[in-house]
């Protein structure tokens, strides 16, 4: 198929998100699909997100936007994201009367609350509903959070499973004597990810652990929290082997967050030998299950420390489940396409008439959200 995938999370960044994304498209592509990437990095105008500098929003990119679409002639469009490049593409297929899928990768509306606490959480789902909710299937990561979804009033959702590199993440790398934490009192108890306050980093601080709380990465809560916890060691940003090698040498992942839908990190510590502790949130608590991978709690210390006691051999067997292969076949079965004889006839129509064309399409695409909402995968 050819594939448009529209995101305004993609490289540069460094995130979940775009890992995600990028791995799906590969695989994609390795499975013979076309697809055509629409990031904000296309030359646009872009600007940083408040309070979330990493993220750029894209400025007067409609047009382009719309003239790559019809010159690439889709079989199916994915809008990743509801920032302004996700927004722009959701409103020129709602003028077009074209199917699109949409995915949902992040919590915004308790991130917006944890930042501006007088922003009511209502407000930002009913944002996200919209967007959302006028797509043909929204794809999420776990069973969990396909019911609390659906309980705030999302529909179509379908699932859409992730992946892990289990050769770039794997337990060889662990060397406890001359590791990563060479000279740090054991057990080592680590959290990769961005410091800021929607990942709750202060949650994994504030907990009374023996031996060492090392903190890998870097975020705008970065010296607030170094001044707050200078018992903590913090590395900084690790990329590729070294961030590998500071999984692998942990005794224990401790993943505070409550906000994430998935968290990919969980995975890359699990493929690296070491179990993973959490709260008992949709996302984490869906990876452990009753794996002997990890272990959740409401008391994050109670699990932490139930952790130490776990087989590291469990954890890398539950992450050699998880493919990116599997991911990508999970993508593409969920996408929306139109028959074959109708895309071909849409796009020279919509061509001849300007992007003015609002195309009947059959009435099969349009089905009802009960017949969409499908069961995710739980494997």
């Amino acid at each position: 198929m050819r594939i448009i995938l529209v995101t305004d999370a993609w490289e540069p960044q460094m995130n979940g998100v775009v890992r995600t994304l990028k791995r799906t498209v590969e695989e994609c592509r390795q499975m013979g699909h076309e697809v055509e990437v629409i990031s904000p990095y296309d030359g646009y105008l872009i600007f940083p997100l408040p309070t979330y500098p990493e993220i750029k929003l894209a400025l007067f990119a409609k047009k382009d936007i719309r003239r790559r679409i019809e010159k690439f002639e889709p079989d199916a469009i994915h809008i990743a994201t509801e920032g302004t490049i996700g927004q722009t593409a959701c409103a020129l297929c709602l003028k077009w009367n074209w199917p699109f899928t949409t995915s949902y990768h992040t919590q915004f509306p308790e991130y917006i609350h944890a930042r501006f606490p007088f922003i009511p959480l209502s407000l930002g789902y009913a944002f996200m509903r919209r967007f959302h909710n006028s797509g043909g299937r929204m794809m999420v990561t776990t069973p969990s959070m396909r019911d609390e979804l659906l309980a705030k009033g999302f529909r179509n959702i379908s699932a859409w499973a992730r992946g892990v590199d289990t050769e770039a993440f794997n337990p060889d790398l662990r060397d406890v004597e001359n590791g990563v934490y060479a000279g740090l009192k054991r057990p080592i108890f680590v959290n990769v990810g961005r410091i800021a306050v929607e990942k709750n980093m202060e949650g994994f601080l504030a907990l009374g652990l023996p031996g060492t709380k090392v903190v890998v990465g870097d975020g705008p809560q970065l010296n607030e929290l170094k001044k707050k916890y200078p018992d903590a060691v913090f590395t900084g940003a690790k990329y590729n082997e070294e961030l590998a090698r500071h999984f692998a040498d942990a005794d224990v992942f401790v993943f505070p967050s409550r906000t994430d839908t998935f968290g990919l990190v969980n995975l890359e510590a699990m493929a690296c030998g070491t179990p993973v502790a959490s709260f008992p949130v949709p996302g984490p608590k869906d990876i452990i299950g009753t794996s002997g991978a990890g272990a959740f709690d409401e008391d994050l210390r109670a699990a932490a420390l139930a952790c130490l006691d776990l087989d590291r051999g469990a954890a890398r067997k539950h992450a050699l489940t998880y493919s990116w292969k599997a991911c990508a076949e999970d993508f593409v079965k969920n996408l929306e396409v139109p028959p074959g004889p109708e895309r071909r006839r849409f796009w020279k129509r919509l061509k001849r008439l300007g992007g003015k064309v609002r195309p009947r399409l059959p009435k099969r695409l349009r089905r009802s959200a009960r017949e969409k909402t499908e069961p995710p995968r739980t494997d």
